[in-house]
């Protein structure tokens, strides 16, 4: 808890302040909390269009997560058969039918931009879209309080269960409701590890005890992040530890949809009787129900602000209320600031979701997903890289002629083995000769599949073609599928000749 002293009138005594003295001042009122404590926050379920899409949205969501390490998908050989794998221990990334290797991170750092340019797109059109509905600490923490819900009751019982005392009711309820809210972090962190490993293996490990501790520190420290985040606490994530928030307003203006409280229809507010009129009032009764199932426990009656996940909710809780006392629906809803300030200037609003930041992030959007599928498409499947030892430099044969030595590696990126017929060009008369007798002007290589093949490489040059000391060449690899070329240098004795 932080802390501040406030100083009287009267001269203070220099100096560090004692305990004492402390809570002297504590008592006098001299001591003030800079921060409240957390009020804990209790939603109401409420029922319409909205809550339906979160439902819907988290069943989808937690469904892809909690599934997709299972989905099998049939590669050739020993490589594996998960659909989705990073495998850190061979270095691979393997999603359905795309793998890539550690060179390839670019693609990486590309899906990674793609994704940020949609959201700052989807947030300058739509608000805080992804907050509201697609955000996983959102998601755990809805699947958590319907959880709670189910154990305790819905709002009103369970703050009645909060401030009640300890009985045998409230002891299994609490521990029932904690000790799933740890399951669900138990299944969540096990699917991420599982995103790592071969899913059905690593869970025969675990439950035997033969997996590596890491699988098991994941485990632990997994779950009790998502219980600690969704179970404990919640919108204390988003207001103090998420960094989007702050963010998003630099992506919002007056034409961005949010959730908007028409002012003019619902001022001024207040309680209402089945037989009163309506004139000279506003249709807000003051109910409090958008305040009372809001997950972030704000009012966005008071306006836009930065707690807001646009989740919703607030809409169905007012649409319910106006349908019970008989008023035109959406007092609350998705819209824009202008069309709202239009409204009560009594002008027709206008919506403008092409405007230059869209516009600007649009074309981002396009450009990078274009650049991602045209590498995507002229990936190379194969390549290959030719490293000319240092020791010796080359060595003169008995017969005038030059050998140079090169480790030679071929990197087979297609999921099949291929034959590599290996030869060099820009040395008339050249051979070339591998460990096992292997020599010829072309040489065979194999190269599993997914794997990268080094072989040791002697390039014999006859004395006729040492025209000067360094002399570029290129390797060329070609299996009947696919084909790659590293460059290199030979270095012949015609500098020491002379």
């Amino acid at each position: 808890m932080v802390t501040v002293i406030e100083r009287k009138p009267s001269p203070a005594p220099s100096g560090p302040v004692s305990a004492a003295e402390t809570a002297r001042r504590k008592e006098a009122g001299g001591l003030t909390h800079l921060y409240k404590p957390r009020t804990p926050i209790h939603p109401k379920l409420v029922h319409g269009k909205w809550r339906n899409v979160k439902w819907a949205m988290l069943i989808f969501t937690l469904g892809i997560y909690y599934l997709t390490p299972w989905i099998r998908c049939n590669r050739p050989g020993n490589l594996p058969d998960q659909a989705v794998l990073i495998d850190f221990a061979h270095a691979r990334f393997y999603f359905f039918f795309l793998h890539l290797w550690p060179q390839e991170v670019y693609f990486i750092t590309g899906l990674l931009v793609m994704s940020a340019l949609a959201l700052f797109l989807a947030t300058s059109l739509f608000g805080r879209l992804w907050c509201g509905y697609s955000c996983p600490q959102t998601i755990w923490t809805d699947f958590f309080i319907t959880i709670e819900r189910l154990f305790e009751g819905d709002r009103n019982a369970r703050i009645r269960m909060d401030a009640a005392p300890w009985s045998f009711d409230k002891v299994w309820r609490k521990i029932a409701k904690h000790a799933t809210w740890l399951m669900i972090g138990f299944w969540t962190g096990g699917a991420w590890v599982l995103y790592f490993h071969d899913a059905p293996t690593v869970v025969r490990q675990f439950w035997t005890g033969t997996a590596e501790p890491s699988v098991y520190i994941s485990f632990a420290v997994l779950t009790l992040t998502t219980y600690s985040f969704a179970g404990l606490m919640r919108e204390q994530v988003c207001f103090y530890l998420c960094p989007w928030p702050r963010i998003q307003g630099a992506m919002l203006d007056k034409d961005s949809l949010q959730v908007t409280y028409l002012r003019d229809r619902g001022e001024p507010r207040g309680p209402h009787k089945k037989d009163d009129t309506w004139e000279g009032r506003g249709e807000c009764i003051d109910c409090n129900q958008c305040v009372v199932v809001c997950p972030m426990g704000i009012d966005i009656r008071n306006g836009s602000q930065f707690e807001c996940i646009n989740c919703g909710l607030c809409v169905d809780a007012c649409n319910e209320m106006m349908d019970k006392i008989g008023r035109p629906r959406d007092l609350m809803g998705y819209d824009t600031d202008a069309a709202v300030a239009a409204r009560a200037c009594g002008t027709k609003p206008v919506y403008r979701p092409i405007r230059p930041r869209t516009i600007y992030y649009a074309v981002a959007l396009t450009s990078v997903t274009g650049l991602m599928l045209w590498g995507l498409t002229h990936r190379a499947e194969a390549y290959a890289n030719a490293i000319r030892d240092r020791n010796p430099v080359f060595v003169r044969m008995k017969d005038g002629s030059v050998r140079d030595g090169f480790t030679l590696k071929i990197s087979n990126r297609a999921l099949t083995p291929q034959t590599f017929m290996v030869s060099v060009k820009g040395l008339e008369g050249a051979t070339l000769h591998a460990p096992g007798g292997v020599s010829g002007v072309t040489i065979p290589i194999l190269a599993p599949a997914d794997s990268t093949r080094g072989i040791k490489v002697f390039v014999i040059a006859p004395p006729d073609e040492m025209r000067r000391a360094s002399i570029p060449i290129t390797f060329t690899a070609v299996s009947p599928e696919i084909s790659a070329t590293a460059r290199a240098t030979f270095q012949s004795s015609m500098e020491i000749d002379r």
